[in-house]
């Protein structure tokens, strides 16, 4: 069995390290929470106290880290330590960064990382904390294709659908693409809930008749932003917890450097861009981002 390194216990991190755990896997976890890394240790996973011990004799090392500075941090840190380079961190090692970052950064890692022998892929999911919990994730990866169905099976632990986008930073583009369209789909569910409501209409028969017509979305059928409507969303529990405003708000930036990038024309991403941008500085940033529904219900 593969020994696993894992950085990143989280919200999401910590429920995939735990599947990771459950399947029989030998996992070496840190986080700078302690209470994040004693849940993990009490389910069978070890710890150690720095990086470089976590990724001693490694087969795979996995990290679910908040942004790429992050990212950046930790992995030019092992690279930049002799003693690492040289005995901990092994030879034919694979790294997978399931964090949202931007392409740029995976990729000028992974040049870095094959100078040692270490293969990089991205791995980016969406899915969300119930998707981490159960298993449920789907992963957009980047990398060749050997990194790639090595890292597969242990994808497929964590998550049900697995999704080979193409080189190193393809996973990123790909889940900045369909977080802005998920954005989106959020602000337009919104609004029109909103509007049947304003003219009489019962949210929940509403969200029905649009369920089974032509305006069947994700965030209508199963995230559905206004309370009450679906007892499992975070509507109906104060909009947490949940994918938080914060959060959102951050890959609909890297979007936006994305299509500035590669010269692309998001307008309706750069609107719902603005929109997070105001909902958060109104003090919603640690809510679930399907409280934008809110900016529409207000009076």
């Amino acid at each position: 069995m593969e020994k696993i390194s894992f950085f990143g216990l989280g919200n999401m991190g910590g429920p995939m390290a735990a599947n990771l755990v459950r399947a029989g896997y030998e996992v070496c976890v840190f986080d700078l929470v302690p209470a994040a890394v004693e849940e993990l240790v009490n389910l069978g996973a070890t710890k150690a106290e720095t990086p470089e011990e976590v990724v001693k004799g490694a087969n795979v090392i996995i990290s679910m880290l908040p942004a790429g500075k992050h990212v950046a941090s930790l992995y030019e840190g092992l690279i930049g330590s002799s003693e690492l380079s040289n005995a901990n961190l092994k030879k034919g090692a694979l790294v997978i960064d399931c964090s949202t970052i931007d392409a740029g950064t995976i990729q000028s890692l992974s040049v870095k990382l094959e100078q040692i022998g270490v293969n990089c892929i991205d791995a980016p999911v969406s899915g969300g904390v119930a998707g981490a919990t159960n298993g449920t994730l789907s992963f957009m990866v980047g990398g060749n294709e050997k990194s790639f169905n090595q890292a597969k099976p242990l994808l497929e632990v964590m998550g049900k659908n697995v999704f080979h986008a193409g080189d190193v930073g393809a996973g990123q583009i790909a889940k900045v693409c369909n977080n802005m369209l998920l954005s989106i789909l959020m602000v337009g569910t919104s609004e029109a809930l909103q509007l049947g409501i304003d003219n009489g209409l019962d949210p929940k028969v509403l969200s029905e008749i649009m369920s089974n017509s032509s305006g069947s979305n994700w965030t209508l059928d199963v995230y559905n932003p206004c309370p009450g409507v679906q007892e499992t969303a975070p509507a109906s529990n104060d909009y947490k917890p949940g994918f938080m405003t914060n959060l959102m708000l951050k890959d609909l930036g890297l979007a936006m450097d994305t299509a500035v990038n590669s010269g692309s024309a998001t307008p309706m991403g750069s609107l719902t861009r603005n929109m997070y941008a105001l909902h958060q500085k109104l003090g919603n940033g640690d809510l679930d981002f399907s409280s934008i529904f809110n900016q529409f219900s207000q009076k």
